[in-house]
């Protein structure tokens, strides 16, 4: 999955017309409504501020705020999609500058609006990131850390002592199970991984 690197806003204009994209990083549905919301009070004197958001694969909405049908919000709505972005809302607004673009110019207006807007901001991969832990014997966890240390699948997030330490480490989800594997290999013993918790973090895509 992928959102853009941060909220962001720049400007085009075509035929004397002002298209202003502003892209924002939402959690859900209901934060990218406000967001629109929001732009339509800051821009109230624009000829119209056309909308498209993705908050996932269930909620993703589109807005042509009164140009002619098709021409402005799904537009928009597939620019998000072909960069697959998820969180990520966009408002194009307009003042009209006098000239008609016509449908067609209509079309590339909004979505190379967006699109230039999507290239500046920059995008980021979504990863899901998750923290788990296996125990040890309290007078073991020294050698074991300084075998840990030798290798870079994963962090070592913490340790905690109890009857028995928990060591707790941080990986990318996905690596779950080559991470049992080298730790079967090098600790000699049979490794099973309990989680512990996960979040996504973003990663900007170069």
């Amino acid at each position: 999955m992928y959102t853009i690197v941060k909220d962001y806003r720049n400007e085009i204009v075509i035929e004397k017309s002002r298209f202003i994209c502003t892209l924002k990083k939402v959690a859900s549905e209901a934060e990218a409504q406000e967001f629109i919301r929001a732009i339509k009070k800051e821009y109230w004197d624009a000829t119209h501020n056309c909308s498209a958001y993705i908050v996932d694969d269930l909620a993703q909405r589109s807005s042509d705020d009164g140009e002619p049908s098709g021409t402005a919000g799904i537009p928009m709505l597939e620019v998000l999609r072909k960069n697959n972005l998820t969180g990520t809302a966009a408002v194009v607004t307009r003042y009209f500058g006098g000239i008609k673009l016509g449908a067609g110019g209509l079309v590339r207006a909004y979505s190379g609006s967006v699109a230039q807007a999507v290239k500046e901001c920059g995008i980021a991969e979504k990863i899901l990131m998750s923290k788990f832990s296996f125990r040890c014997d309290v007078n073991s966890v020294g050698r074991i850390l300084n075998i840990l240390y030798q290798q870079n699948l994963f962090t070592v997030a913490d340790v905690e002592y109890d009857l028995r330490a928990k060591v707790i480490l941080g990986m990318q989800h996905s690596q779950k199970e080559e991470a049992e594997a080298w730790l079967t290999e090098r600790l000699n013993m049979p490794m099973e991984l309990e989680l512990e918790g996960s979040e996504y973090a973003e990663v900007p895509v170069k």
